[in-house]
């Protein structure tokens, strides 16, 4: 479906406005105030990201390693939640309550109406990453801001997303390089981390869990455009 043909379906505006807004550049995902994620809908806005494809597919290989390796108590935590399309979709899927994270007060509160608005369980903390955390979880899923500052990115992203969601510091490394490094204190015996990524960080990621966590197997799986796009972090699981 194309941007025009999605504005006309679900914009409920002025539709010559909603074209206006399009025309000069703004994606029709915020113009529309929704968009479809893993069969829910998420509301967004300027504050968070919009969720891709790519994410959907970072949630899909999720959920079949915690069927796998885990039972119905599994304990899981999203870093840098944005709308919540992770977390959300998670306790729906798997009948778990998630807990989220997110450093933005305004982010928090979209996420929190896409929990109320899906009927997920999801408990909210405000602060960076790891820091609000007190518990122990099996799983740790994050898509943090990966680009590095001098990535060439289209302009519509770079435009209209936040930025705070978008890059990092250390050639996009920084908060695989953060979540790594402080996690274990965080993790239970047996533990899965969960990562999307830039296509060409693969390599570094894997570097750095080793350097960190040791004794763990990891895998770096490609996007259906073929491309490195996940991390999966495998801790005492067989």
């Amino acid at each position: 479906m194309s941007d025009i043909d999605y504005l006309k379906k679900y914009y409920d505006g002025d539709i010559s406005e909603g074209i206006k807004l399009l025309e000069s550049g703004v994606p029709v995902q915020y113009i529309v105030g929704n968009v479809d994620f893993y069969g829910y809908n998420f509301l967004v806005n300027k504050n968070v990201l919009i969720p891709r494809f790519e994410t959907e597919e970072l949630v899909d290989y999720t959920i079949k390693y915690v069927r796998k390796y885990f039972d119905d108590s599994v304990r899981i935590v999203d870093l840098g939640c944005g709308s919540g399309a992770i977390s959300v979709s998670l306790s729906k899927e798997l009948g778990v309550t998630v807990d989220a994270v997110d450093i933005s007060s305004d982010v928090i509160i979209v996420a929190k109406e896409n929990c109320v608005k899906n009927g997920a369980s999801v408990n909210f903390y405000l602060g960076n990453m790891l820091d609000p955390l007190h518990d122990k979880y099996d799983v740790i899923i994050s898509n943090p801001p990966y680009i590095s500052y001098d990535e060439d990115i289209d302009d519509v992203v770079r435009d209209n997303e936040p930025h705070i969601a978008l890059f990092a510091d250390n050639d996009g490394l920084y908060f695989y390089d953060y979540i790594l490094k402080n996690c274990s204190s965080y993790l239970n015996d047996r533990f899965l981390i969960a990562f999307e990524i830039g296509c060409t960080q693969g390599d570094r990621v894997r570097d750095l869990a080793y350097k960190y966590l040791g004794d763990v197997s990891v895998s770096v799986l490609k996007d259906l455009s073929d491309r490195d796009r996940f991390v999966f972090i495998f801790g005492g699981l067989k």
